[in-house]
């Protein structure tokens, strides 16, 4: 789904520096990645002080500051800020993705959720719990191993002298399918105790979580971001179509390897840190790029989106139901499906589906 490039024009400048060299600034798309990082920390600051011993929003500042009290310094740096900085993570990490594969395959519908990368990493994470009865850390592992995996099949199932976006998308929903009858078979074969524990795991869920995912997801992102936004222009390129995008230099299968890679990377790791918490790689870059109104991938908002998005649907699972407390895959499915719903029919009434 496009936005005209005209949307934009009004808010973009080209800055020039005295060394000669010029950027382009888009003073709307700049103002949302603002509002959104300000969204995000409110919205964390605010479920850091949620829970059974509530926490005012001054006194969780004081205590990120090194200030509080000795209470205060367990619940919110052992108990909650884990909590709040994985979702932040998890949140960046599916919008990122999100945003990389719908560029790639130029289709608002070609998203982790919709490919089934989320159904594979809830296959090898299945397998580590119905036969092996695995620790949380070999759950972990699982998952991430099979979201690598699913995503590696799907790349090359897709492949015939290049990859092209609706071969990727169907491709993604046969993996899906099959993917999907497969965990249901390894539900069935579990016992009552493992079965569950892998239907928890399976709704997505940010309870528990602790500074053992915080290491390993930070230092993910800390390497595959910049990574990914050195080829944010060369993937804007590629969307003008293959041979526009080689006539002017880029290498488009490396660059869109190199890409679907870091996106299944991302969206793996998410999923083994917080479960397949759905839809939210789906919302975040359209979200983005309507709020921006700007042409191409719209990556950095879209990472801010899927943050904000997460910490707000966490808090809403925390305190919008009363004491029947929902992990934050439900209520993200729930919107998610929602918007995927509008989705369709806008598709459909553009003639695009």
């Amino acid at each position: 789904m496009r936005v005209p490039v005209t949307a934009s024009r009004a808010t973009t400048r080209v800055l020039r520096t005295p060394g000669g060299l010029s950027v382009r600034f888009d003073a709307r798309a700049f103002t949302v990645v603002v509002v959104l990082l300000l969204a995000a920390a409110v919205a964390g600051v605010v479920l850091i002080g949620t829970g059974d011993f509530p926490v005012p929003a001054a006194d969780v500042l004081r205590t990120l500051a090194g200030h509080g009290t000795a209470g205060q310094e367990f619940i919110v740096g052992q108990l909650r800020l884990p909590r709040v900085l994985v979702g932040l993570l998890v949140g960046a990490s599916l919008g990122l993705g999100g945003a990389l594969f719908q560029s790639v395959s130029r289709n608002p519908l070609g998203s982790p959720d919709v490919l089934g990368l989320g159904q594979g990493a809830t296959a090898g994470a299945l397998v580590v719990i119905v036969l092996f009865s695995g620790s949380a850390a070999q759950v972990t592992l699982g998952a991430l191993v099979g979201g690598l995996v699913t995503g590696a099949s799907i790349y090359l199932l897709a492949w015939k002298r290049g990859v092209h976006g609706y071969r990727l998308v169907l491709v993604g929903i046969g993996v899906s399918a099959t993917v999907t009858a497969v965990n249901g078979y390894l539900i069935t074969k579990a016992d009552f105790v493992d079965a569950t524990r892998a239907i928890v795991w399976m709704t997505g869920s940010l309870d528990g979580r602790d500074w053992d995912q915080v290491g390993p997801l930070s230092a993910l992102c800390a390497v595959l971001v910049p990574l990914v936004l050195v080829n944010a222009r060369a993937l804007r390129m590629t969307e003008m179509g293959d041979d526009a995008a080689a006539a002017l230099g880029v290498p488009v299968e490396r660059v869109r390897l190199l890409l679907t890679g870091a996106a299944v990377l991302l969206t793996a790791a998410a999923t083994a840190a917080a479960g397949p918490v759905g839809f939210v790689a789906l919302t975040a870059p359209q979200l983005a790029r309507r709020l921006t109104r700007s042409p191409g991938p719209n990556l950095v908002a879209s990472m801010c989106m899927g943050a904000t998005l997460l910490v707000t649907a966490d808090w809403a699972a925390q305190r919008v139901f009363g004491a029947d407390r929902l992990p934050v895959g439900v209520v993200t499915g729930i919107l998610g499906g929602a918007y995927l719903l509008w989705l369709l029919v806008a598709e459909r009434r553009a003639g695009r589906t």
